[in-house]
């Protein structure tokens, strides 16, 4: 399915959940969603065991939290511990026995044991509940009996007609909704354009354009806080409750009252880390053994650290201290964790448009908040064009080359943490892209195109954006090497406002394009505070001229020795060769018409990745 899904695996199994058998059907399943759903995401996977109250609990927790789709596993049979269909049944609104019996009739035909199965399937609020078996052949089986149904299905019960338009397409293969025939007649090749009616535009005022035409998100979501690195909150967050709630030690040692100085103490009990606070006075020749994390009693006031002391007496097996000498003169307060010291109650901790990193994951889950909101990111499709391309699956044929660019594409966005989905490839011909861009535009708000905007003949991304979709194009040409071509569109498509950039077809070409582009308005829509990569002054090791009269951008490699940047360019820097990008965390600047042939000259870099050492 063109369309983004969640899915969520329940494993059911009172041996799974025990640890006494492993789980295989669960991770399969995940394995097989991953491999048919290669744009969705597994949200959720738990075990747990055949307890209704329990699986009941989990299916409700996590249609709650937006899971399209829930596969379970285990539970269906006859056997007295088996109750996921009456749990599932507890919890759906509406039964889909049409998938049930779907899935029993396939399974006949492998095994009789199925007339034993008692899988239930159905829907609650927007979530579809499908009961699968608990062996790993029998779910991977009945889940591949069903899944052709689950786009369409996710489709339905949202009420989308995006995701219906894409279902119809997942469900139908090669085939799609009907679209209109393209107004675009191919020119011919003589009277073809040969010189582009576009202005030629700087990087800087592309950028700006970009940014102006594109507008701060302002809608929100919110989502698990597991599932939040990266994204951009969306409200301030205030502790409810102070960290920590109660007075702690911070090392191991003894709780005392420090008014008594040095000396001999009793020990009159211990604490560790999760007791419950000890109700006792401590006295002044008293002590509490203590672990890091303890609760400190009331009538204590300083922690003496274990190796600040030394045993006086114990009992005679030796497992216990009788009394303890303090080697030092404790103070009030010394090692103690006072109420609130880390996070007072009703502070705020987070704020807005802070992007979230493991830290502020860490201070979500200590104050308890499980769930947090931030600023809705834009889908984005992204898709080649090219009668030469084929698939890196497929076989070449003669004349044919593999896209790189679309999965190469795909996963820079991912790099930078952006989820991009793939609508494969449009042949040169209009009707092809014509297709390939409505079903992209059906479902995203952004759609990257990648070749298909040169000046040759059959270069006709340009063309099918203005007459077919009544697109504006902000710019053709951008003055640059590599990347010249690189076109913006804006355009409304069924009544919602979206962006197109049409990238170069060479790969360095799109990538490059992709990261001074695509990556900044990205970031700018999801309110980033700082969209821009880091522009820093490198000394380049290589011997450099640029004749051409646009200005360069070298992919390199950046270290940053003896206190200063150092580039090294990653090889020939053809825009056709895709290994200029390999080991590359730079862009040298070079501009236009440079002579200059001799070594260590520096220039502005933009570093796109981590630095090596």
């Amino acid at each position: 399915m063109d369309g983004f899904i969640t899915f969520g695996v329940l494993t059911v199994s009172d041996s799974c959940h025990d640890g006494s058998k492993q789980d295989v059907a669960g991770p399969t399943l995940c394995q097989e969603i991953e491999l048919t759903f290669p744009k969705s995401k597994i949200i959720f996977q738990e075990i747990v065991p055949d307890e209704q109250k329990q699986i009941e609990e989990t299916l409700l927790s996590w249609c709650l939290d937006g899971c399209n789709v829930i596969l379970t596993t285990g539970g269906t049979g006859c056997s007295p511990r088996d109750i996921t269909p009456e749990a599932t049944k507890a919890v759906i609104e509406k039964e889909l026995p049409g998938m049930s019996q779907f899935m029993l009739s396939k399974s006949f035909a492998i095994t009789d044991k199925a007339m034993l199965s008692r899988p239930v399937c159905g829907v609650r609020k927007k979530t579809l509940i499908i009961n699968l078996p608990g062996s790993t052949k029998g779910s991977k089986e009945c889940f591949s009996f069903v899944v052709s149904a689950i786009p369409h299905a996710v489709a339905l019960i949202n009420d989308d007609f995006a995701r219906i338009l894409a279902a119809h397409g997942h469900i139908q293969g090669d085939r799609s909704v009907y679209v209109e025939p393209s107004t675009v007649v191919v020119d011919a090749t003589a009277a073809r354009n040969r010189h582009s009616p576009y202005p030629m535009k700087e990087v800087d005022d592309a950028v700006r354009i970009i940014l102006h035409e594109c507008s701060p998100t302002v809608e929100t979501e919110t989502i698990r806080i597991e599932n939040a690195l990266n994204r951009v909150l969306a409200e301030d967050v205030y502790a409810k409750d102070p960290l920590p709630p109660f007075r702690s030690s911070v090392k191991d040692g003894y709780a005392v009252r420090s008014k008594a100085g040095s000396g001999v103490r009793k020990i009159k009990a211990s604490a560790a880390a999760g007791d419950e606070p000890i109700k006792i006075n401590v006295g002044y020749d008293e002590a509490v053994r203590v672990s890091t994390g303890a609760p400190i009693p009331e009538s204590a006031d300083a922690v003496v650290q274990i190796e600040d002391t030394q045993v006086v007496e114990a009992t005679q097996d030796g497992n216990e201290e009788i009394q303890i000498n303090l080697l030092v003169t404790p103070h009030v307060g010394q090692d103690i964790r006072a109420i609130g010291s880390d996070i007072a109650a009703n502070s705020k901790v987070l704020n807005k448009l802070d992007v979230i990193s493991a830290g502020h994951i860490g201070v979500l889950a200590a104050i308890g908040q499980h769930k947090v909101k931030v600023f809705r990111r834009s889908s984005v499709g992204v898709l080649s064009t090219g009668s030469e391309l084929k698939s890196h699956y497929d076989l070449l044929g003669p004349g044919q080359i593999r896209d790189s660019n679309k999965l190469a594409l795909i996963n820079l966005l991912k790099q930078y943490s952006y989820d991009a989905f793939d609508y494969g490839i449009a042949k040169d011909d209009p009707n092809s892209v014509k297709n390939a861009l409505t079903k992209a535009l059906a479902s995203n708000d952004i759609v990257i195109t990648t070749g298909g905007v040169s000046m040759g003949e059959y270069d006709l991304v340009k063309k099918v954006l203005v007459s077919d979709f009544g697109a504006l194009l902000h710019f053709g040409r951008v003055n640059m090497r590599p990347g010249k071509p690189t076109t913006f569109a804006t355009l409304h498509f069924r009544n919602k406002r979206k962006l197109v950039f049409g990238l170069p077809g060479n790969p360095a070409s799109a990538c490059v394009t992709a990261l001074l582009f695509v990556i900044p308005c990205l970031k700018y829509i999801e309110r980033r505070q700082t969209y821009n990569f880091p522009i820093v002054k490198a000394t380049l090791n290589d011997p450099v001229k640029n004749n051409d009269e646009r200005p360069t951008y070298l992919r390199a490699e950046v270290k940053y020795i003896d206190g200063a940047f150092v580039a090294t360019t990653t090889g020939n820097q053809t825009s056709s060769r895709i290994n200029s990008l390999v080991g590359a965390n730079g862009l040298v600047l070079i501009p236009g018409n440079y002579k200059n042939y001799s070594q260590y000259e520096s220039f502005n870099t933009i570093l796109i990745g981590d630095l090596t050492n």
